[in-house]
């Protein structure tokens, strides 16, 4: 039988660059056993279980505050997790009365899992097989410090299940901020001021933060596989190492802050920490509005001026709950054909964590003067100053992987050195500065020595 070929459109590809430059043909990918996905449903289904066995306790305990935010938090995490799958896999245009109703009684990432683990036992069982439909795919490699255009075959069996995995990608991400932080931050605030420690709370505590440094690191992996499109990356396992233990430091000192924050000056703390997350949610808006550009037309062709809007709507709050707890690794970009910053934006970096980490201090400030000596039975003096080191440590390896292990850092015009050099020094502080964010195509055309 004879095989039809697909070339994808790739919006960030020069056409006629690509004819003119020499295309190497690839090994065809080979499928891998989709154990991202089943951790992800590990994940989801271990936190609702551990949520709900929670609100079952708390209300066996007559705890109705504790019982309505714990259960508040589950629900609508669960609920930006199926709406999340149902629109990444465009299932309100197909006929699939059984996934809806999964999605609809909460399990949608379960009848998922099932649906990549049979594609994927179909492809072990037709391995070797050719198959008929399959499309072309064309990306750069960096390959000895020379940019190689490789193209290879994508089975529409592999092209599916590849669907899967991004798919519970991005919803992983949406169960970690939107759910797992502030169920972590609220099951550790009543922690402290409950003085108990119930094996319940321990395990939904362990699955939140678990999910969330998980949802961190996809964050970052995600970050670099948008802003770097055209280009076939791969991270191995230093990279990810570092990005975890970043990721791991980052945000556990952050949610113990806001924890001891939340318990010291209890609701005089709201204000504040509404203020902060108001200020992020809202400053994509600001910039999108002060531009006067148009709304993006072109997320989903088949959306309204309604359904995009509640798409960015979305988009945004995810958006101000990563960068709540840590550093999103984009820059929302909303009026911007692809939605976000492709440049390589250091100032924007250097002040998110300066920021962060002006805060941070402050809030410790506040625990260690004004802390209730109920709350720890520890120097208060001496968990403010772990802390503050902890986020130290997480911006270290920070540094350290853009600097010496970013997959594709030989494309940066300035790398930290640079920056750091530029902002402490203040040599050539204008011209340096205007050097510093990029455009894209410079970025991909210069390397640093």
């Amino acid at each position: 039988m004879d095989r039809v070929y697909e070339i994808p459109e790739e919006p960030n590809v020069d056409p006629v660059s690509s004819l003119e430059e020499d295309v190497i043909r690839g090994a065809n990918p080979r499928f891998t056993f989709p154990f991202g996905i089943l951790f992800s449903t590990f994940l989801y289904c271990g936190e609702a279980v551990s949520a709900l066995y929670m609100v079952r306790i708390y209300r066996k305990n007559s705890e109705t505050y504790w019982m309505t935010y714990t259960f508040s938090f589950f629900m609508f995490s669960s609920i930006m997790v199926q709406l999340t799958l149902i629109f990444v896999h465009r299932d309100l245009a197909k006929d699939k009365p059984l996934s809806l109703f999964m999605h609809l009684i909460l399990l949608g990432p379960v009848i998922r899992c099932l649906e990549a683990m049979i594609k994927y036992l179909t492809l072990w069982k037709k391995e070797g097989q050719e198959e008929p439909y399959v499309s072309l795919t064309r990306k750069k490699m960096l390959i000895n410090g020379e940019e190689v255009l490789i193209e290879w075959e994508v089975g529409h069996s592999i092209r599916t299940l590849a669907m899967h995995r991004n798919a519970y990608k991005r919803m992983s991400q949406i169960q970690a901020f939107l759910g797992s932080v502030p169920q972590l931050t609220y099951q550790l605030y009543v922690t402290l001021i409950s003085a108990e420690v119930p094996l319940g709370r321990v395990v939904l505590m362990i699955f939140s933060l678990i999910s969330v440094t998980y949802g961190a690191t996809l964050c970052n992996m995600l970050a670099i596989q948008i802003k770097y499109d055209e280009y076939k990356i791969r991270l191995g396992p230093l990279e990810v190492l570092c990005i975890t233990i970043w990721r791991t430091l980052e945000i556990t000192s952050r949610l113990l802050i806001l924890v001891l924050f939340s318990a010291t000056l209890k609701l005089k703390a709201v204000p504040f920490l509404l203020l902060n997350f108001l200020i992020i949610l809202f400053e994509p808006w600001v910039k999108f509005w002060r531009s006067g550009a148009q709304m993006p037309n072109n997320i989903e062709k088949n959306f309204s001026q309604v359904g995009t809007l509640m798409v960015l709507i979305s988009i945004t709050v995810l958006y101000a709950g990563i960068n709540f707890s840590c550093w999103s690794a984009l820059q929302l970009k909303l009026a911007d054909r692809d939605l976000v910053e492709k440049g390589q934006n250091w100032a924007h970096m250097g002040l998110h964590y300066s920021v962060r980490l002006v805060e941070n201090v402050i809030m410790v400030l506040v625990f260690k003067f004004f802390g209730v000596k109920v709350l720890l039975n520890y120097c208060h003096s001496l968990i403010a100053l772990q802390l503050i080191i902890a986020y130290l440590i997480s911006i270290g390896f920070m540094l350290l992987f853009f600097q010496y292990l970013h997959p594709l850092r030989s494309l940066f015009t300035h790398n930290i050195v640079d920056y750091l050099h530029c902002v402490c020094c203040h040599r050539n502080p204008q011209g340096r500065v205007e050097n510093l964010e990029p455009s894209f195509d410079d970025e991909a055309r210069q390397s640093i020595v």
